[in-house]
């Protein structure tokens, strides 16, 4: 619960953080946008109005140097300048070359009283043009967006200046609104957001929770518990590794208590064999004679519990990977001879045939003392159940990149259902394991290992109470083995 806390929290957090910022960010920009926008447009219009007033003030005094003395123009000029402010819903008012404010479109309730200050003179003087967001030097009682430009006589003197006004509340009001509105839609986003954001991290956390909760069953030893899969996103996927992971451990600790059972029946049944012959020696049960007989059982016994240690040194160290490959190209013939030759007394003894044996040179490229030990096992399996006056046959074949060896004996061969075990540890056919039991049940797992290690594949065919074949194919030493796969 703790995690799912935890996630929730900081993915909510984080949420509400980015959207606030970006709602912030987003609000200050459209503000600082719409009120740039206003602002030019205010400059744009105001300009046009000095231009229309300043072109009526030219037509009414005729750039007259004089102007501001001559009445009938000042009169005409006051006309013009109360027509074009009324029509445009701003002030317009002109001021002589020294500053002083000399006429206004609102009359006698004109706001604009005294003199422009020199500063904004000299400006429009350099500059030809002036604008201002603010109370033009304290000639106006607030704020207020003001344009302006000279007046030129034909000697292009300054004879006085022509001012455009538009008072600045407006764009208080429409700064108010537009906060306000802004607010609004903010707060609307902000709760839509959080009501997704709570829901999308329940759905996120939901299959966490769930493979949390498994965790803590295979921590008490369930492997059997699954997690559901919903959709194919990220967290699907580490619901299906977790449920692949479980598999793996569930098998895996089906094998370890497999493996512990079988090593304690191993072990066992040759120890039991064992003590019961001494204690029937030593208790004076096995009459003297027959003592010579019963120390041979014992002994075979110890060579097999000997042969079982070994062993499982053996496929301890391989599956550790403790075992260094040293793969080199070599003819796989001359293993066979040196293990056909090493068992020629037991193959006499039997009266077995050995079929098949034509050595032709054949090149494989495998660890030469791995492929031995496989040949070995295999060759001493067809030995043990091979009955006397039976053969054994070989079978030595090249398929592109790859070389496959055949191993078959008569017999009984291994019953259809047992072949897809026979090279599980442990696994025999005869399940009773008592004595004179033939082998411990992990060469064959063991000639798997090695040619696995070898890069190669093997397999068992049998034709119950007819025949049983072992094959396994090794790679040889070809530019790309993978271009010519063998067949079975």
């Amino acid at each position: 619960m703790s995690v799912r806390k935890s996630i929730s929290s900081a993915y909510f957090s984080i949420t509400a953080v980015v959207l606030v910022a970006s709602i912030l960010a987003m609000g200050f920009l459209q503000m600082y946008l719409s009120m740039e926008y206003f602002k030019t447009d205010k400059e744009k219009t105001l300009s046009d109005i000095v231009t229309i007033a300043s072109a009526r003030t030219y037509a009414a005094g005729q750039t007259n140097i004089h102007i501001w003395q001559d009445s009938d123009a000042l009169k005409s000029i006051q006309s013009s300048i109360s027509l074009i402010g009324q029509s445009s819903g701003n002030l317009v008012f002109a001021a002589n070359a020294s500053g002083k404010i000399v006429l206004c479109s609102e009359g006698e309730l004109c706001q604009h009283h005294g003199t422009i200050p020199e500063k904004i003179l000299q400006q429009l003087d350099t500059q030809g043009s002036y604008f201002e967001t603010g109370d033009l030097g304290g000639l106006t009682p607030h704020r207020f967006y003001t344009s302006a430009r000279p007046l030129y006589s034909p000697d292009k003197e300054i004879i006085g200046y022509i001012f455009a006004s538009a008072d600045a509340a407006g764009m208080g009001v429409f700064v108010s609104d537009m906060f306000s509105s802004f607010v609004l839609s903010a707060g609307l986003m902000l709760l839509v957001a959080s009501v997704l954001s709570i829901l999308l991290t329940s759905r996120l956390t939901t299959p966490l929770r769930r493979i949390a909760s498994a965790a803590r069953k295979f921590g008490a030893g369930d492997f059997s518990v699954r997690v559901p899969l919903e959709g194919d996103d990220e967290v699907a996927q580490l619901a299906q590794t977790f449920n692949n992971m479980a598999s793996s451990l569930e098998r895996i600790d089906s094998s370890r208590a497999s493996f512990m059972g079988n090593i304690a029946h191993e072990l066992r049944t040759p120890m039991t064999t064992i003590k019961g012959f001494i204690d029937g020696m030593l208790d004076g049960t096995i009459p003297t004679d027959m003592q010579q007989h019963y120390l041979s059982l014992v002994s075979q016994e110890v060579g097999r519990l000997a042969r079982l240690t070994q062993n499982m040194l053996d496929i301890t160290k391989l599956e550790a990977g403790e075992y260094k490959v040293n793969a080199s190209s070599y003819d796989i013939w001359e293993t066979i001879t040196a293990v056909v030759l090493s068992a020629e007394q037991r193959i006499e003894e039997n009266h077995i045939q050995i079929e098949g044996f034509a050595p032709s040179k054949t090149m494989v490229y495998a660890d030469s003392d791995l492929v031995y030990q496989v040949v070995y096992n295999l060759f001493d399996n067809a030995l043990k159940f091979t009955p006397p006056d039976g053969s054994i046959s070989f079978s030595v074949t090249k398929q592109g990149c790859f070389v496959k060896v055949d191993i078959t004996n008569t017999g009984e061969g291994i019953a259809e259902d047992s072949l897809p075990f026979v090279f599980d540890r442990f696994y025999k056919e005869d399940q009773s394991r008592g004595l004179n039991t033939k082998g411990s049940g992990l060469g064959l797992h063991i000639c798997k290992v090695l040619i696995n290690l070898s890069g190669g594949k093997i397999w068992a065919e049998s034709k119950p109470g007819s025949w049983c074949r072992f094959s396994f194919i090794l790679p040889t030493n070809c530019p790309d083995p993978q271009k010519t796969k063998p067949t079975r």
